[in-house]
């Protein structure tokens, strides 16, 4: 199974689009079965170079690359089943397969394929007109500078844009463009001091702005190289893409088994994403017991708290029970030292009623007596 690894350019490419899908290989000697280069879901996304302006599909498992496609507007994404959709890719000599967890991720995603795919066409087109203009550039005269007041270079010459503008030079120089403004119908212009020096300013301007148009042209040229490279890159990937085509073509008299075993893979993927689901299914109550799990140590956690503060305040309470104790002791003894001292003074106050009571009735004796 052929892998290919990649490095980023940092701030060049930026993923636009993510979705997580199951991802599949063709089976490279058989060309029939799929290969899962995936154990699980991993993230799949678009990512546009806007300096080379090419949109590619990548997705890691770890730190290994298990898509690196480049879209091309000869590309096509194919949906085979509900959650399935599958695209070639001639340059990786591959096809891949997406196994989504949704209808609607799988149109979410062919929807993203089209889009770029239709973006990469545009920009194919576009660069090869930039190229074919820059392949024809136009042929200005010295003539069109029409006086020293006029600046050299017009906005439509000075046009240098990295992605392929045309840049149009003129072939005089500016001693040249100086001399032929200096016309012999000018003759009092040129011997006033003051005329000179505009046109030895104008003269300094002519010098920068033709180094600037040379500079400009360097790097028009050097892009007119690039676009022809990427030229070249196109047609070997249309004779690889005709190759293709015609590989496809010869395989169609193998329809019926293509399609037996499309039946028997669609059965597979369905299978495996019953699978999927009931492992999700089984992970989500994983996740839900561990997230019990850390309730339940919380609140043990906030118990173990309040039963350490409720056996500090039970010590204090048995401090001061045993204290409420010895003073209901010491009380208990006070009591009885004052009921013993209480019933001796009432047998003592009982001797006295008995001994007035004596005494009265022997006064009363006496009183009778008398």
């Amino acid at each position: 199974m052929e892998v290919h690894h990649f490095f980023f350019v940092p701030f060049r490419e930026q993923p636009i689009y993510s979705t997580r899908a199951h991802v599949f290989q063709i089976d490279p000697n058989t060309k029939k079965n799929w290969v899962p280069t995936s154990k699980h879901a991993v993230t799949v996304s678009y990512f546009y170079d806007s300096t080379r302006n090419v949109y590619r599909i990548i997705s890691l498992d770890g730190s290994k690359a298990i898509i690196n496609s480049t879209i091309t507007p000869n590309m096509s994404f194919t949906k085979t089943s509900q959650k399935f959709g599958q695209w070639a890719d001639s340059r990786a000599n591959t096809v891949y397969g997406l196994g989504f967890s949704s209808e609607h991720h799988l149109a979410k995603f062919a929807d993203k394929f089209a889009e770029y795919k239709e973006a990469a066409r545009l920009a194919k087109e576009k660069s090869l007109e930039k190229m074919e203009m820059a392949s024809s550039p136009s042929q200005e005269s010295p003539a069109d500078i029409h006086s020293p007041l006029t600046p050299p270079v017009t906005a439509d010459l000075c046009r240098v844009n990295g992605t392929g503008d045309d840049v149009t030079l003129s072939d005089a120089s500016p001693n040249s463009e100086l001399q032929s403004d200096l016309s012999p119908t000018t003759p009092s212009l040129a011997h006033s001091p003051t005329t000179n020096k505009h046109w030895e300013a104008e003269l300094a301007a002519l010098k920068s702005n033709n180094a600037k148009l040379t500079a400009a042209l360097l790097e028009s040229t050097a892009n007119v190289k690039q676009w022809k490279q990427q030229l070249a890159a196109y047609q070997e990937e249309a004779e690889r893409l005709h190759k293709r085509v015609s590989e496809l073509e010869s395989q169609s008299s193998q329809a019926n088994v293509i399609k037996s075993q499309k039946t028997e893979l669609n059965q597979t993927i369905e299978q495996l994403e019953a699978t999927l689901k009931a492992k999700e299914e089984e992970m989500e109550r994983l996740r839900e017991e561990v997230e019990n799990a850390k309730q339940l140590q919380s609140q043990k956690e906030l118990l173990e708290q309040k039963l350490e503060a409720t056996d500090s305040r039970n010590k204090e309470l048995e401090e001061q029970l045993a204290d409420v104790e010895q003073r209901l002791e010491a009380s208990q003894v006070e009591q009885e030292n004052f009921r013993k001292s209480l019933k001796t003074l009432l047998e003592i106050l009982d001797g006295k009623i008995f001994e007035l009571t004596e005494l009265r009735d022997n006064l009363a004796k006496l009183i009778e007596d008398s």
